[in-house]
């Protein structure tokens, strides 16, 4: 018997149980892919370690989380400053004063605040009830429809109009020369890639690889006093009340014969002439100087059976959804639910560590 068998060895699962493991607990971890790491997980190819998952980049604001992984792996000084292509032209990154340069050609904060406002004003100090409406409240109409529009819809397959105002507040604007994308005062990449954290988290945790807790879910239930489920609500519960819906993505790897392509880890390609959003060069996360490069081509779809489950539709059907299986997780003490699926919410990697700190420091303290 198990003290507890954690489904899936992602970051909320792998540091649940690093912790538990170290409070003395028996664990084991089972992981459906044939790899541990989740989304996180680093391929090596050319010596360049490969993001297989999609673009990873480490930031915080919280100094308990950022001590926390500097235990196990050393990051390094890798800052993210995306820059953006469309109608052929290249634009900064998040919008700041370089970016409101290349647009209108205005070079002081106020210069840039006043076109906003004027463009802006198109809305009649209308609450934004939409994601267009609330980027024109943000930026004005001329950034949306050159930086903002083609993007997201290619993103969400679903016109600006029909999505919600909440997804844009997650963007920066600033009024100062800072390619800086985030404002958090610590970022990096693991050096070594993100695999050197997981292995130091699961070290001495027994994980087996290829194992899908769905194809024999009676027997692990069997094999432990808790069962710690990190994968999606809805097939837990065989989708009962209907399916939660999500976005996926496809990745097109190519190695290519030159030291550098792009000149920059993250471009975004806004036009939809281009069917992916962006492209990844990953040896400059770990600023690299192999002879060759690796290229990643990102290209947004609806999820559909079988795909990778990435970002959460968060309207108010599935909400409403997840709010029925959000009350059934709580009505059976054997079961712990934690991470991004199993809560249907978009988290970046320093929250589902936090989360998962919490999780397992009320877990303890019920013991």
């Amino acid at each position: 018997m198990y003290d507890y068998i954690i489904v899936g060895s992602g970051l909320f699962g792998s540091v649940m149980a690093h912790e538990l493991t170290k409070a003395g607990k028996k664990i084991k971890v089972i992981e459906k892919r044939e790899h541990v790491g989740g989304n996180v997980y680093c391929e090596e190819i050319e010596g360049i370690n490969v993001h297989k998952y999609g673009a990873h980049i480490f930031h915080t604001n919280d100094k308990e989380i950022w001590d926390y992984v500097n235990n196990f792996v050393e990051f390094n000084r890798y800052t993210n400053s995306p820059v953006a292509i469309s109608n052929d032209k290249l634009y900064n990154l998040p919008f700041n004063m370089n970016t409101f340069n290349q647009l209108w050609g205005v070079i002081t904060p106020q210069d840039a605040k006043e076109k906003i406002a004027v463009q802006s004003a198109e809305l009649k100090g209308k609450t934004p009830s939409n994601l267009e409406e609330q980027a024109i409240s943000l930026v004005g109409r001329d950034i949306f429809e050159t930086l903002i529009k083609d993007y997201t819809e290619k993103q969400w397959g679903r016109s600006c109009n029909e999505l919600p105002a909440f997804i844009i507040k997650r963007l920066p604007v600033r009024f100062t020369y800072d390619n800086n994308y985030f404002n958090d005062k610590y970022q990096g990449i693991p050096i070594g890639g993100y695999n050197a954290l997981i292995n130091k988290l699961l070290l001495g945790v027994e994980v087996v690889t290829g194992v899908d807790y769905f194809d024999d879910r009676t027997l692990f239930d069997s094999q432990a006093e808790k069962i710690i489920y990190t994968g999606p609500i809805d097939k837990f519960f065989d989708y009962v009340h209907g399916t939660l819906d999500y976005r996926s993505l496809d990745f097109e790897h190519e190695v290519i014969d030159s030291p550098n392509v792009q000149g920059n880890a993250v471009v975004n390609y806004i036009d939809k002439k281009y069917p992916f959003t962006r492209i990844i060069e990953h040896k400059h996360f770990e600023f690299g100087t192999q002879d060759k490069t690796v290229i990643t081509r990102e290209y947004p779809k609806e999820f559909e059976p079988g795909d990778e489950y990435y970002y959460p539709v968060n309207n108010s059907k599935n909400n409403s959804i997840y709010s029925k299986y959000k009350q059934m997780k709580s009505d059976d003490s054997k079961y712990i639910f934690g991470g991004r699926l199993a809560e249907y919410k978009y988290y970046d990697m320093h929250q589902v560590i936090a989360s998962s700190l919490s999780l397992v420091k009320k877990e303890l303290n019920k013991k």
